[in-house]
């Protein structure tokens, strides 16, 4: 049986832009109204802690009235012929409600909640959380959120995945949050590296691999140019 090709997927948010989820970037870098260093650094959650958590139980609301759009779908289908793992940027769970089997959450995830002194002991959360939800010591529970400022555990998992890559694609990515921008680094010189976005100029890839479109079209013309 032929070995399939390992296709590694970076995806941001322009991804989940079309599923209603919106963007930093789009909104002048405000999240829902908000500055980001309000509701996504350890100083905003220390000096409201619940508007930080209000903040997320809203957010965990919206996740749950959108849907995965094409570009989710087509990366789960992918399945059938590539080795696919994604590594994503966002804390929604739309790659996995489409079918993909293999997503790394750099940045967290909405759905689950951690004490406020561990980044290990994680615990699915679907719910509204709020101040007095503790674990069973008497620890305060926040998101399971990386927040601007603190480290992101997963990005050593996630740069030996970038550098096992045959084909490497980028979509729904600005590029400009790191660590993770840094991934492109990472993978081997002989990678096919394609590019999805609307707003990038390119200066990675080939002309030709570069899709300067949203997601879901970017994602039909993607799976066009690849060969199992």
């Amino acid at each position: 049986m032929k070995k399939k090709k390992k296709l590694v997927v970076l995806s941001g948010a322009g991804i989940s832009a079309e599923s209603g989820i919106k963007t930093f970037r789009d909104s002048g870098g405000l999240w829902e109204n908000h500055s980001i260093e309000d509701v996504a650094s350890p100083e905003g959650f220390a000096r409201n802690p619940q508007l930080v958590l209000n903040f997320y139980n809203a957010r965990r609301k919206q996740l749950k009235e959108v849907q995965p759009n094409d570009a989710h779908f087509i990366l789960a289908e992918l399945e059938e012929d590539f080795d696919v793992e994604i590594i994503t940027q966002n804390v929604d769970n739309l790659h996995e409600k489409a079918g993909s089997t293999k997503v790394i959450h750099l940045h967290g995830e909405l759905n689950k909640a951690r004490p406020v002194d561990s980044e290990t002991e994680i615990i699915e959360w679907e719910d509204d959380l709020n101040l007095g939800d503790q674990t069973s010591s008497g620890i305060q529970l926040r998101p399971h959120i990386v927040w601007f400022g603190e480290m992101v555990p997963e990005m050593d998992r996630a740069m030996k995945l970038a550098a096992k890559a045959d084909i490497f694609l980028v979509v729904g990515t600005s590029m400009q949050v790191y660590p993770a921008a840094g991934l492109i680094h990472s993978v081997p010189q002989n990678c096919t590296i394609y590019v999805i976005d609307p707003h990038l100029e390119n200066n990675i890839t080939r002309s030709e691999n570069f899709f300067k479109t949203p997601a879901t079209e970017g994602m039909r013309k993607f799976k066009s140019c690849l060969k199992p």
